[in-house]
């Protein structure tokens, strides 16, 4: 059986060190899964061409918002957000399209003691700030701000906050630093953006912070996060929480957490 990730650039992705250890841990022998190098508009050739051997395909940027085109079926979370992170494929030969950043964002959040009910700011407004609003719906958050440097993708998150029944809040980037006195502060700029703000914030005792990045880290944000005491969160913590829901999708088996825990983490120090 195979699975691959796929996306572009797509040479740096530790997706294959998780999965194929969670694969040996479970005793599922023959299973592959490998990198391909694909464009959003690339996608639907490759999937048409896809024998059944393949269960699943792990989609990254930029393909997440075409993989929802390609499924017979969506789940209600991938719809509202308008991504799709992973493809499954069917034994009648159809693809379902689900989204695991946002239940693995929200196992990493609750891990971190984020309780329901609680204020969050998210900087940034791209795909990574949509499954953020979904993980605040989840999560009950009593309000959402989203700070972004263009007004005009702020729009475009309305209709998302919208079907996912949040309330968001616009902010200018201006005034990004005055906008982190709240329970948990969701990082999903480019890297290097968010840098100026660890010389500007006061941090709130309590905050849980949590950065999309992870190559390099910590971020200058997330390092004065830790300097402040604050419970940190990072990207890695991400990826490894959506490849588990990935890996249980693809193989229909409980994932072996910890020992792909371990791959991920010996792979990052290489």
């Amino acid at each position: 059986m195979r699975a691959a990730v796929v996306g572009t650039p797509i040479t740096h992705s530790l997706s294959p060190l998780i999965h194929t250890a969670g694969y040996a841990a479970a005793g599922l022998t023959g299973w592959s899964y490998t990198r391909i190098e694909c464009g959003a508009s690339e996608l639907a050739g490759l999937v048409d061409g896809l024998g059944p051997q393949w269960v699943g395909l792990s989609v990254t940027m930029p393909g997440k918002e075409a993989a929802l085109g390609l499924a017979a079926e969506t789940s209600p979370v991938a719809a509202a957000v308008g991504a799709a992170n992973t493809l499954v494929h069917r034994p009648d030969g159809s693809w379902y399209a689900d989204n695991t950043d946002v239940t693995g964002m929200v196992q990493v959040l609750t891990d971190a003691g984020v309780a329901a009910g609680g204020s969050m700011t998210v900087l940034g407004a791209g795909g990574t700030a949509r499954a953020a609003l979904a993980a605040a719906a989840r999560l009950g958050c009593s309000s959402v701000t989203v700070v972004a440097r263009r007004a005009e993708a702020i729009r475009e998150l309305r209709p998302v906050a919208d079907a996912l029944g949040v309330l968001l809040t616009a902010a200018d980037w201006s005034g990004a630093a005055e906008r982190m006195d709240v329970d948990v502060v969701v990082a999903t700029v480019p890297k290097g953006v968010a840098d100026p703000l660890a010389q500007a914030v006061t941090w709130r005792p309590g905050t849980v912070y949590f950065d999309a990045l992870y190559d390099p880290w910590p971020t200058p944000l997330g390092a004065s996060a830790l300097a402040a005491g604050l419970r940190v969160v990072s990207g890695l913590d991400l990826l490894l929480a959506q490849a588990v829901g990935q890996f249980e999708l693809f193989t229909g088996v409980a994932a072996p957490v910890e020992a792909m825990r371990e791959a991920l983490v010996a792979g990052r120090r290489r």
